[in-house]
């Protein structure tokens, strides 16, 4: 693998990882309810599960999982219920609109655990994510290509979502101060929920 293809190799990840997608809003969820921490750990749950799935394509494991229908659909339907539950909870906040008891018994029983698992199972029971890897990854490889090489790519993607998310996070903390208010939280919560059922319907229903 050349400098050159890594480059273009770049630049595809690069737009891909600045598309919002499910990440985005289950990252921007944790932080709205839980602060920089709370967005912090669902985004290492973020890049875990990208790591893992990412290990699985260059491994080889991904093409194994992707041609078993039977494993395939039973994790997409997986992710596609996990991304309606979490877009239920942020509509139900958005509804109920308390955030101050809400957030204060929240912020005692969510553990860092609970976010830091949000974050991994989203990204991990997404089957589009192990699709990705697998479409574009092999597009950059030769048959004189290594593991090393394969990983390299899939670590890549990996490394620079997790930094695109913590862009955003600290950019959601500076202004903390006006995503706090009543009207402004709730909208976001109303946006946030209604984003990841839509992204949950599109997986359940693409074929």
């Amino acid at each position: 693998m050349t400098w050159s293809a890594y480059g273009s190799y770049l630049l595809i990840v690069v737009l891909i990882v600045l598309a919002p997608g499910p990440d985005t809003m289950v990252m921007l969820k944790n932080a709205l309810s839980g602060g920089f921490r709370g967005g912090l750990l669902a985004s290492l749950g973020i890049f875990a599960g990208n790591a893992v799935q990412g290990s699985a394509a260059a491994l080889g494991l991904g093409v194994l999982i992707a041609r078993s229908q039977p494993v395939f659909l039973a994790l997409k339907w997986v992710g596609a219920a996990y991304l309606v539950f979490l877009g239920f909870q942020a509509l139900r906040g958005a509804f109920r609109g308390n955030y101050d008891v809400v957030e204060n018994t929240q912020r005692r029983k969510a553990s860092g655990f609970r976010r830091f698992r949000e974050g991994f199972l989203s990204n991990i029971t997404n089957p589009k994510v192990l699709v990705l890897y697998l479409s574009v990854l092999p597009q950059f490889l030769t048959p004189r290509s290594s593991i090393g090489d394969s990983l390299v790519l899939a670590y890549t993607v990996a490394v620079l979502g997790g930094l695109w998310l913590l862009v955003l996070l600290v950019f959601v903390h500076r202004v903390r101060a006006w995503l706090g208010r009543r009207r402004v939280r709730r909208t976001l919560d109303g946006v946030t929920g209604t984003a990841l059922l839509g992204f949950g319907a599109a997986l359940a229903l693409e074929s």
